[in-house]
């Protein structure tokens, strides 16, 4: 067996590592060699994740109880020739069939965009020459050569490197460019501390290095992540464990009291051919069908909503899962912050100088203890800006005719240096222009410094900037108001305790400094004049607090993650509101494995609101925890590293603009302008459309349990059946759905993110509800037997006329109850449902359908109706309003027998 990866390279020896692989940086692998370890290996990409098939998501769709209990019910009428009521049955399961395929056919493509990562192709050395292959057929001892700009192609162990940089802000997190060596690193580094690899996916942003594969394809960590977001499965939402809990109920109740009543009614007399139809229709009415529909037409409402506030939502059931979200586990860099580095503070000689990158052009940009500070009145500022920019390998184009610029290239701390200088106009060309530069001694690892010399009009200008530690070390003097002064120990004690005080506040911190040369071959960093520091920070988006704020109101934690470290992490909680800046800030190296994990510890992780160093395994952990208590959680990122938590995750938010195409598809909401706040808008959509799904749920179970007890009481009663099947087929498809369409887009309650989340434990019918709905059927099946009793013995009519009377009555109820569902905090006439159009269009159409069932002559003589006159019309209006009148007294009783709504605190 060739050999193969190596899980601890980046701890050991370069020339152990390339002994380990048996090669060579002169001669690299020989073709027959690479191709014997490709056969071992395989090519050098991503698995490929598992696609559902078209008809697996069909079948899906009729894998339900209540399916099961409709295509029974459509079995039953075919074999006793009901072919009306069979053929109804089966439109009901064909329209809830094709609405939920085309609303859930989406493939998985989590690990296609992974793949897309590897479609490179890298420069190798192979049988001693330079060759170009595709990243395909990199294997496990190929030497790979890195350049700027270039996509790592394999997990490589770096044997050469010159000023090597890259970007695996997408892999660890973290903000900041890595500088790279060839140095090995501790044993027991995490992900973003080893220095001596580099990782595949990642992107090389300065320099240039040479590197062994030490990974290939699955084995890389891009891979590990990868399988981390296979393994991840999604979870099912909270909305669909209820509406399957909720059917499993419904189930029950129904079969139980329709053979109940059929055997009751046979009983009593009435014919067993009729009896079983009957109860095939009860139980046809006794499920709501329509529900999954509605449901369906609510989420998807919700949908349209959120995408007009910039949520791009991938899953219909994270429309309503948002809404019954209790913590937000967040990424920091891209989705707290802006993914840029920014210059906030430059400490200076007896000042601070504090910068505000978003100043007006009227040059409040500088200022000190709240003061303006105009950089060509303050000598000092100005230095330090004139070396910050001359001192710089990046380039931030001028804005053109049109006020765009170009996009910035190169460090992103020296592009922050630049927006800097331009704050205070000092241009990298115009300077360039005035002061060439005639030589560059680039950063190194070694002195942890960069210069560059300047020709000027007494000699040479040497511009440093570095490491504060480094460059305090070597400066002899430093610039003051007074002139030039001696630096002293005590003096450097002062330099070093500003810049740990900068550090502590979560800034990036580096050095600048200056000397004069007469030479350009001259040792730059010696007997250097220092001129200040410059405090940077990856800034908080601007509308990041007020979002954490509204978080916080609606009873939702927040909870950062973060690849960054604990202070800078601290830092940003604090200045977002967040946590304060005594909050404990947990190192992922503290998160055990949960089995292992004691009870006092685990309190200690469920109550944090701070993770630094977080690694895509303490991401995954961290959301399993909180789902093992109960919690529903968001988990917000952007990277690489984020898909697995993700995915794993009640609701997945991935950021659109900044984010990997990988996070992007393992979410189930992408948010396409980056806005924390954009949650939170969706996060109220979701509670609406809760609360909407629980009103119409209401509604329907309401009107359907009123049709069982209509049956169920004439049949004890020894009264004729009020209701033909066939009605009560008609009755269902009509009255019912289409008001519940329309309570399931309401707007909601404006108040509904001033109230904290409900308990994730919560049902959709919580025992009041189960008391409400059999209140308001009682209502309605009191009004329509009362009116079928009257049309009998009071006024005389045929049993063909009085089924008539109880069908319209049953009919009239049920849409005057849609004005039950108001809030009861709300007024009598205006409420959230008098102020919905849809409610009036769907009574509007449910009216005009209920008439042509008793006027439009085929349909009547199918339904057995005759048209009844003006006495049965009052009688019939007002037996209808009875249960709409009474509404109020129902809700009290519910709430008396019930209490009040269940709430999460």
């Amino acid at each position: 067996m060739p050999p193969g990866p190596i899980e601890d390279a980046h701890a050991r020896e370069a020339a152990d590592v390339l002994a380990a692989l048996q090669s060579s940086v002169a001669t690299g692998l020989n073709a027959a060699e690479a191709g014997r370890r490709l056969a071992a290996f395989g090519p050098n990409r991503l698995a490929t994740a598992r696609r559902k098939s078209r008809w697996a998501i069909l079948r899906e769709q009729f894998d339900g109880i209540i399916a099961y209990l409709l295509m029974a019910a459509a079995i039953a009428s075919f074999l006793f020739e009901e072919w009306a009521e069979g053929i109804a049955i089966v439109a009901v399961l064909a329209i809830n069939g094709a609405v939920g395929y085309f609303t859930e056919l989406r493939a998985v493509r989590s690990m296609e965009a992974l793949r897309r990562l590897s479609q490179v192709r890298a420069r190798v050395r192979r049988d001693g020459a330079t060759a170009i292959i595709a990243a395909d057929a990199i294997v496990p001892g190929d030497i790979v050569f890195l350049e700027s700009g270039d996509v790592v192609p394999a997990d490589l162990r770096l044997l050469e490197t010159a000023n090597l940089q890259s970007d695996e802000s997408a892999l660890t997190g973290e903000s900041v460019p890595v500088e790279k060596s060839a140095e090995p690193a501790p044993p027991g580094a995490g992900l973003g501390d080893r220095t001596a690899i580099a990782f595949k996916g990642t992107s090389v942003t300065r320099g240039s290095g040479i590197g062994v594969a030490v990974a290939t394809g699955m084995a890389t960590e891009l891979g590990r992540i990868a399988a981390l977001t296979e393994s991840a499965e999604a979870s099912v939402s909270p909305l669909e464990k209820r509406l399957d809990r909720l059917g499993g109920q419904l189930v029950r109740v129904t079969l139980a009291l329709t053979v109940l009543i059929a055997a009751f009614g046979v009983y009593v007399g009435h014919g067993l051919l009729a009896m079983i139809e009957t109860a095939i229709a009860l139980a046809v009415a006794a499920v709501p069908e329509g529900l999954p529909i509605v449901a369906t037409v609510a989420l998807a409402r919700g949908m349209w909503r959120m995408a007009r506030r910039n949520a791009l939502i991938e899953n219909l059931s994270a429309v309503e899962t948002l809404g019954a979200t209790t913590i937000i586990l967040t990424d920091k860099t891209g989705t707290l912050t802006e993914n840029r580095m920014t210059v906030v503070r430059i400490a200076l000689p007896g000042e601070d100088i504090d910068v505000a990158a978003d100043a007006d052009a009227d040059g409040a940009a500088f200022s000190a203890d709240g003061a303006a500070v105009e950089p060509a009145a303050d000598e000092a500022l100005r230095t330090a800006l004139r070396i910050a920019v001359l001192c710089n390998a990046a380039t931030l184009p001028a804005a053109g005719p049109g006020g765009r610029a170009g996009p910035a290239s190169g460090d992103p701390m020296e592009v922050a240096l630049l927006a800097a200088g331009r704050l205070a106009k000092l241009e990298q060309d115009d300077l360039l222009a005035r002061l060439p530069k005639v030589r560059e001694e680039a950063f190194s690892t070694a002195t942890r410094m960069m210069a560059t010399f300047h020709r000027s009009d007494n000699g040479l200008l040497v511009a440093v900037k570095g490491a504060p530690e480094e460059v305090v070390a070597r400066a002899t003097q430093v610039i003051a108001k007074g002139g030039l002064q001696a630096l002293d120990e005590r003096g450097r004690r002062d330099w070093t305790e500003r810049q740990q005080a900068m550090a502590r506040d979560g800034l990036r911190v580096i050095a600048l400094a200056m000397r004069q040369a007469r030479s350009e071959t001259e040792e730059p960093y010696a007997g250097l004049t220092l001129v200040g520091l410059v405090g940077l920070i990856d800034p908080p988006r601007g509308d990041v607090a007020e979002a954490i704020a509204a978080c916080r109101e609606a009873g939702v934690r927040v909870v950062m993650l973060t690849g960054d470290h604990a202070v800078t992490a601290r830092s940003i909680a604090s200045e977002i509101g967040l946590a304060d800046d005594d909050a404990l800030a947990i190192d992922a190296s503290q998160i055990l494995d949960p089995e292992h994990r004691a009870g006092i510890e685990r309190n200690r992780l469920l109550k944090a609101a701070i993770f630094a160093r977080v690694s895509p395994e303490a991401k995954l952990d961290l959301v399993a925890l909180h789902q093992a208590e109960g919690a529903v959680v968001a988990m917000t990122g952007d990277g690489v590293n984020d898909a697995p938590a993700l995915k794993k995750a009640d609701i997945g938010i991935a950021m659109g603009r900044r984010g990997t195409e990988v996070a992007r598809e393992a979410a189930d909401m992408v948010l396409s302008d980056d806005s924390f706040a954009s949650i939170v808008a969706a996060m109220r959509q979701g509670r609406v459309i809760y609360a909407n799904i629980r009103k119409f749920v209401v509604y329907l179970m309401s009107c359907n349990l009123s049709e069982i007890l209509v049956i169920g009481i004439a049949t004890v009663s020894g009264l004729p059946l009020p209701l033909l099947p066939l009605q009560i087929l008609y009755l269902n498809l009509v009255t019912d759905v289409f008001p519940a369409f329309a309570l399931g887009v309401g707007e909601g309650d404006p108040n509904v993110m001033r109230r904290p989340p409900r308990n994730p434990r919560e049902p959709i019918l919580d025992r009041r509800r189960w008391v409400l709905v059999g209140a308001y059927a009682g209502l309605i099946a009191v009004a329509t037997l009362g009116a079928f009793v009257l049309a009998l013995w009071q006024f005389g009519m045929t049993e063909r006329d009085a089924l008539t009377i109880s069908f319209l009555t049953l009919a009239s109820a049920q849409l005057w109850h849609v004005f039950n569902m108001r809030d009861r905090s709300a007024g009598l006439l205006r409420n959230e449902v008098t102020r919905n159009p849809w409610i009036w269009a769907a009574l509007a159409l449910c009216a005009g359908l209920v008439a042509a069932a008793v006027y439009a002559p085929g349909l009547s003589r199918l339904l057995g109706m005759s048209a009844p006159s003006l006495a049965g019309w009052l009688l019939v209006l007002g037996a209808s309003l009875v249960p709409v009148l009474l509404g109020p007294l129902a809700y009290r009783l519910a709430t008396l027998a019930g209490g009040t709504e269940t709430r999460r605190a």
